[in-house]
């Protein structure tokens, strides 16, 4: 992939996209060698598998966000933990969950399927969004911290439709 361009002049101008695809090419093969491997990939490119029992099910990933002001924010999602003993499977999942503070609400975007509308439980408390389901074998738990603090729950209201829950909040 190219971050070069060619202007009128046939001269080639440096977009400086270079290294943000290197580095994101980078994070694609070390995700899918984690993938493969099931375990924990260290900053050598190494792969422990030592917390890890065989037969074991887990989710790991991650979603890269720039948030305003230009900052990377990286949240990782699934029941992999990391410990000092190595990683851990939780039973438990954190689901993957977007916050989008606009100007007359606050909503949030939470990726749980397998459960239904009764199994979930939404929480506000002050500026703590708490969510949580269990059905069967699928189990989400997840606290969302919210910018703004002076949120109400009789103002909440949320919806759920093909795993994937919206939550509103009326500022």
């Amino acid at each position: 992939m190219s971050d070069k361009k060619k202007n009128d002049s046939g001269i080639n101008i440096d977009l400086g996209l270079g290294g943000l695809f290197n580095g994101i090419e980078k994070l694609v093969d070390l995700a899918s060698k984690l993938q493969e491997a099931g375990g924990e990939i260290n900053k050598e490119g190494n792969i422990d598998l030592d917390g890890l029992k065989k037969g074991m099910k887990g989710v790991y990933g991650f979603s890269v966000k720039n948030a305003t002001g230009g900052k990377t924010v990286v949240e990782p999602f699934g029941n992999i933990k990391k410990t000092p003993k190595g990683p851990k499977v939780e039973e438990v999942r954190e689901p993957i969950t977007d916050v989008f503070d606009e100007i007359d609400k606050v909503m949030v975007i939470v990726e749980m399927p397998g459960v239904s509308k009764k199994d979930i439980k939404i929480e506000l408390k002050g500026d703590i969004l708490e969510i949580s389901a269990e059905s069967g074998q699928k189990k989400y738990s997840k606290e969302v911290l919210l910018e703004t603090k002076s949120l109400k729950p009789e103002n909440m209201t949320s919806i759920y439709k093909n795993g994937i829950l919206e939550i509103n909040i009326i500022k």
